[in-house]
């Protein structure tokens, strides 16, 4: 079974719904994969470089984490997941890594994928969207998938109507939709959605 987790923009909780639907669902001994496309400008917190450029000579690049800790892997496996992944690419060069993550999957019982543009090399079982209001930017490919999502996970920072006013409201409000407020970015509803979902999936 595979779960992916998107969002229209970096740092807005991508990490924290990974690792908290992880916890809530420690029973499907998960593998993890973080998918960090670079080449787009700064992708770290605090306007800092991420250092996650794989060597020029390589495609992509995989690391494999073995402990918990602060990373978003590390965090990953202090979650509950057992195996945590963090995988590099160019930016649009993700396909030059579907081997890859085909292998990971045919070698996991369960996956979840921290990723929008994964869901243009797999079919997941579902897909969760984050959407932050309070966040202006809104990342290309997001809006290429943003109505792929099965569901969407709505931060609540206390603002009713999202900055970015040209993405049609109508695309998100067909379907499930989560309020949540951080710290706490998987709510009950959240995780028993997500439950539902992989039970009735035929795979």
């Amino acid at each position: 079974m595979l779960v992916v987790v998107g969002g229209h923009s970096r740092n807005i909780g991508k990490t924290s719904v990974v690792a908290g639907l992880i916890r809530k669902l420690r029973d499907r001994h998960w593998t993890a994969v973080k998918i960090t496309q670079y080449g787009h400008g700064v992708c770290s917190h605090h306007n800092e470089t991420c250092g996650c450029e794989a060597e020029p000579d390589h495609p992509f690049a995989l690391s494999e984490e073995y402990e918990p800790g602060p990373t978003d892997s590390g965090r990953f496996l202090a979650a509950g997941a057992e195996r945590s992944f963090w995988l590099r690419t160019p930016a649009g060069e993700l396909a030059r890594a579907a081997g890859t993550l085909r292998k990971i999957l045919d070698q996991s019982e369960n996956t979840i994928m921290e990723s929008n543009s994964v869901v243009e090399l797999v079919q997941p079982d579902v897909f969760l969207m984050l959407l932050d209001f309070s966040c202006q930017d809104f990342k290309a490919s997001s809006m290429r998938f943003l109505d792929r999502a099965d569901a969407y996970v709505l931060i609540d920072r206390g603002i009713n109507a999202p900055l970015w006013a040209d993405i049609s409201r109508g695309i998100w409000d067909q379907k499930p939709q989560f309020l949540v407020k951080p710290p706490r970015y998987v709510t009950a509803a959240v995780s028993d959605f997500v439950k539902a979902r992989l039970s009735a999936s035929p795979g």
